[in-house]
């Protein structure tokens, strides 16, 4: 057998093999959601896409016996090592044939790139960074993703033990069914929590959608910055992944939590637009712009994907109050299923809090870290 040769898509030509492979690999998988092509080379446009205005990044395919076996894409994220003083190099957008020699030449040279810029571990799989699609699915495998969510065949864990690559943290998602959740009581105890600590929740005004999300933006950044693994988005990038997502969004499931005037928490849930995806196949032409528009009206799920409130509000029940007002809603509007994703497995209080509401946690997603 021929040994496997792992080459950056510049020097092949190979970009369209990189965002084609996965399209071969799970073509008879029936959870794979396939994402439009056009998405994807957007996201991998390095030139125009606002991420790599903070960011390097070289994509490569493994060959082997004259077919793609296996890609992956190694990244040093200025915006993540300035903000956290760290050296870190990541890899993202890995698929794989069942084949451990394969993988390990791929993380290998995604290591390899990474420390000769300096970076002193890697971390991954991140496409390209938290704030999109990450972590390696390590149980639940007998459904299909939500909406930015990933999805890998069950061998993927297996393939990073043996290259040596160990936990970093695991990513949790819960999901919770409108036949299994006592809504009157949580909803209650939601909007208690709200008056008592004086905070008004509103849908988000659709007229005047840009100065919105920009209010969003900046509680953002405040919010999060102590948890693990964020990575501060600059305006021009969380105005394009907002402007993407407004083709989809519902305003009853985007929530703005003001005290007076003062922006102090959002909550952000999208319908899964996947199950609208799939049956296009990952094409607009000749059908699948048809397809998405028929099959979307068809959503009967939402998944919560972003939440934040002020420091000041972060130990009061907000949070939760949030995702209680998200679940009743999304019930108002006819979804069954709700998917709060992801949550930091050491989030204890979010934990307990979906816990108490009656979500299950029913997908694992694991970071791991190469030293």
């Amino acid at each position: 057998m021929e040994a496997v040769k792992v080459v950056a898509v510049g020097e092949s030509g190979g970009l369209k093999e990189f965002v084609e492979l996965p399209y071969t690999l799970y073509r008879h998988d029936p959870y794979w959601v396939p994402p439009l092509r056009i998405a994807i080379k957007e996201l991998l446009d390095r030139k125009k896409h606002p991420f790599y205005a903070n960011a390097d990044a070289e994509f490569y395919i493994a060959r082997q016996n004259g077919r793609v076996v296996g890609r992956i894409a190694a990244i040093i994220d200025r915006a993540y090592n300035r903000f956290h003083q760290e050296n870190a190099g990541f890899f993202g957008f890995f698929e794989c044939v069942n084949d451990a020699a394969v993988a390990e030449a791929l993380l290998k040279r995604a290591r390899q790139w990474v420390e000769d810029r300096g970076a002193k571990f890697l971390r991954g799989p991140v496409s390209p960074s938290t704030n999109y699609e990450c972590g390696l699915l390590i149980d639940g495998f007998d459904s299909s993703p939500m909406v930015m969510m990933p999805y890998n065949f069950r061998y993927y864990p297996e393939l990073m033990d043996r290259t040596g690559l160990t936990k970093a943290k695991d990513l949790l998602a819960y999901k919770s069914h409108a036949d299994t959740i006592e809504m009157g009581k949580i909803g209650r105890v939601a909007d208690r929590v709200l008056a008592r600590q004086g905070v008004t929740v509103r849908p988000i005004d659709m007229k005047n959608f840009q100065k919105e999300v920009e209010r969003v933006w900046d509680v953002y950044g405040r919010a999060w910055e102590h948890n693990w693994g964020f990575v501060p988005m600059t305006r021009e990038e969380f105005m394009l992944m907002g402007k993407e997502m407004k083709q989809i969004l519902k305003p009853e499931l985007v929530l703005m939590g003001e005290v007076g005037d003062r922006l102090v928490g959002f909550a952000l849930a999208l319908p899964d637009i996947n199950f609208a995806l799939k049956p296009a196949r990952g094409s607009l032409l000749p059908t699948g712009l048809l397809k998405i528009l028929y099959y979307q009206r068809l959503i009967k799920s939402v998944r919560v994907l972003a939440l934040g409130v002020e420091k000041e509000y972060q130990n009061s029940g907000v949070g939760a109050a949030f995702y209680a007002t998200l679940v009743r809603n999304a019930r108002k509007l006819g979804y069954g299923d709700t998917e709060m994703s992801w949550i930091l497995e050491d989030n204890t209080l979010m934990n307990r809090a979906l816990e108490v509401m009656g979500a299950k946690r029913y997908k694992t997603y694991r970071i791991y870290d190469w030293n």
